[in-house]
């Protein structure tokens, strides 16, 4: 070992002048008396030696006392290594000496959620939908009201959690069925009588309580109402359609989805600038636009193919009106659930998260896909 391999160099924190050192000993200088227990030169007797680790390629028979140390250079280091080696050091090696694994890779970009659940769970829900959709008409309307009453459930659940908001579950409930079975059978006039009614017996149910809190709790109650039953209700008024109402429901859905994937898809593969970091720092401008034309090519073709009376062109405009609606959807929800401390409203649907969690881009787009219908082919 070399001088420098003792850690500072003397008359850096030592006592005694510069050449006072190792050096200086071995040159046979009289090494300066420290203030600490005296060592006769290095021929006390060692009852304990404490042998050093010899440097990789340096000799194995270089065994000294700690105390002798201590004589050489006047005091030891407290704190801090004793030892220093002075060659550069070499990368450490990502990968154990003599194993099969490679050396550390940077991580890819990960999707962020189990997708073989996610892809199962979403053929799974395609099922149901279809089967009962071109099957028996008031089915697919039961499909409906359970995914409204479940979706209301997790909703009013999350708010007593997180919120200490008491809404009265059992009107909301009755209510919401009766949204979607109006709007189905009495159109949307029955709707609006519906929901009026709900909101009505909200009001009328949170009275049997204490009064502390009743302004905070109807008016959430009346916000869940409005926001979950009587949205859904518009994809009952799709489906009341007598020429093409199954195809009406299914372009709406259809359209939605492929929003989605092509905003998860471009958004994860090109995704740089975020859309609303504030709000969902996961989404991004490229994947708005990847949504949007996504979008716009599937309405494209449902509208040629699938509805009656339907142009290409019109379904451009759709699928526009489409990628839009989901994505303010998706972000609505996304306050809803930063405002809650929450990242999914419930864990039912594997790899998706609750029930609220598929509905938050369907619900606000049902309105907007209705209306155009009724605009370019009329209410069937």
């Amino acid at each position: 070992m070399n001088e420098s391999s003792w850690g500072t160099p003397p008359g850096s924190g030592q006592w005694g002048p510069p050449d006072h050192g190792p050096a200086a000993s071995l040159r046979g200088a009289a090494p300066p008396v420290p203030a600490g227990p005296v060592h006769d030169g290095g021929a006390a007797t060692q009852t304990r030696p404490m042998p050093l680790v010899p440097e990789p390629g340096g000799r194995q028979d270089d065994h000294r006392d700690i105390r002798d140390i201590s004589d050489d250079r006047g005091a030891a280091r407290l704190s801090g290594p004793l030892f220093r080696d002075d060659r550069p050091q070499e990368p450490m090696p990502t990968s154990l000496p003599g194993s099969d694994s490679d050396p550390v890779k940077p991580q890819k970009k990960s999707a962020g959620r189990n997708l073989r659940a996610a892809i199962g769970v979403g053929v799974g829900l395609g099922v149901v939908i279809l089967a009962s959709l071109f099957v028996y008409k008031p089915v697919f309307i039961g499909v409906i009201a359970l995914a409204v009453v479940v979706g209301l459930w997790e909703l009013t659940s999350r708010l007593a959690e997180r919120k200490d908001i008491r809404v009265p579950m059992v009107p909301l409930a009755l209510g919401g069925t009766a949204m979607v079975v109006a709007g189905y059978v009495r159109g949307a006039e029955g709707a609006w009588v519906a929901m009026a009614l709900t909101a009505l017996a909200v009001l009328v149910w949170r009275m049997t309580e204490a009064p502390q809190n009743y302004l905070r709790d109807v008016t959430a109650a009346i916000f869940a109402a409005f926001y979950v039953p009587f949205l859904a209700t518009f994809v009952a008024l799709m489906l009341a359609a007598e020429d093409d109402g199954p195809q009406r429901v299914l372009t709406f859905l259809l359209l939605t989805v492929v929003s989605d994937t092509g905003a998860y898809a471009v958004g994860w593969r090109f995704g740089r600038k975020k859309l609303a970091p504030r709000i969902s720092p996961g989404k991004t401008r490229e994947g708005l636009v990847g949504a949007v034309l996504f979008a716009m090519v599937a309405g494209a073709l449902c509208m040629q193919f699938l509805i009656k009376g339907g142009f290409w062109w019109q379904g451009l405009l759709l699928g526009l009106a489409v990628a839009v609606s989901a994505t303010l959807g998706d972000l609505g929800e996304s306050m809803i659930k930063r405002d809650l401390g929450i990242k999914d409203m419930g864990t039912l649907l594997p790899g998706h998260g609750g029930i609220m969690d598929r509905l938050d881009s369907l619900l606000p787009t049902a309105p907007v896909v209705w209306l155009l219908f009724v605009i370019f082919v009329g209410s069937g």
